[in-house]
Formats: structure tokens, C-alpha cells, sequence
């Protein structure tokens, strides 16, 4: 039987630079519910920073527009959904790839940093419509890498 929600949180907010660092905080007070090691909330943190700062900086291209953020605890697994209604990204997987960027100020690795600390990353996205991250990250061993 697959586990069902057991607790949730759905948030949006402006598409603002302020607003990463209340992202950030705010899924790591609602992952602490589960028993992940400080490290693994730190990485959780950087993860959701990544992609936040993602939907603002290059689906809204720092215009407005809202980000829209789902918290959910599935058993002994958070998953985190960061979405926004904004350019969209024309080719997923050359977006994946480390230093690949629209913007030639930026390093091109947030994709990187979500690979590698999520245990899960799945990207849909749609030019003009927007993306969607959908990130788990468990508690259980024999699910992280």
C-alpha cells in the first residue's frame, strides 16, 4: 500500500529576491517534522533556495509573477513543488547540465545543487506556461543515495 499525506502546506508568494530566504526557512521548520540530520536540512534548504531563486530569475526574468510552493509529508518522505507560470524552459536537458544558463551573470549550477541533494528530481516545464520541480527527499536509508 502506498503511503498517503499526512500533513501538507501550499504557499505563494511574490516573485521576489526577499522571498527565497522565506521559502527556504519555511520548508525547513516543516521538514524538521521528520528526522533528517541537520546537514540533510541544510541541503534541503539549498535545494529549495535553487529553485525559487530559478522561477524568479529566469521564469519571471525578475519581472513579477507569483511562485508557488507545496510542502508534503508522504510517510518518511518530504516532497517539495516549486512551480511558476513563467517562461518555461525551452530544453530541460541542456538546463540540467552544469554551467548551462540563460543568464551570463549566473554559474549555471542550481540544477546541479537539486540533483545532488534531493534524492529525487523530476522538471516539467512548457515555453510560455511556466515549470514545475517536483523534489522528494527521505528519511529512509534505502532510499537516499
Amino acid at each position: 500500500m502506498q503511503d498517503q499525506v499526512t500533513n501538507s502546506v501550499r504557499m505563494q508568494f511574490c516573485s521576489r529576491s526577499e522571498n527565497v530566504a522565506f521559502a527556504r526557512t519555511a520548508t525547513a521548520v516543516f521538514a524538521s517534522q521528520l528526522d533528517f540530520t541537520i546537514d540533510q536540512l541544510d541541503e534541503i534548504k539549498l535545494a529549495v533556495s535553487e529553485a525559487v531563486s530559478n522561477a524568479i530569475i529566469h521564469g519571471y526574468k525578475n519581472s513579477p509573477g507569483m511562485v508557488r510552493l507545496e510542502l508534503n509529508i508522504i510517510g518518511r518522505t518530504l516532497e517539495i513543488i516549486v512551480s511558476d507560470s513563467g517562461a518555461g524552459i525551452a530544453d530541460v536537458e541542456w538546463a540540467m547540465e552544469a554551467a548551462h544558463t540563460t543568464d551570463a551573470n549566473r554559474m549555471g549550477l542550481g540544477f546541479v545543487f537539486i540533483k545532488e541533494y534531493m534524492d529525487d528530481l523530476v522538471v516539467q516545464s512548457e515555453v510560455g506556461k511556466g515549470t514545475t520541480l517536483f523534489m522528494r527527499k527521505s528519511t529512509d536509508p534505502q532510499v537516499r543515495h
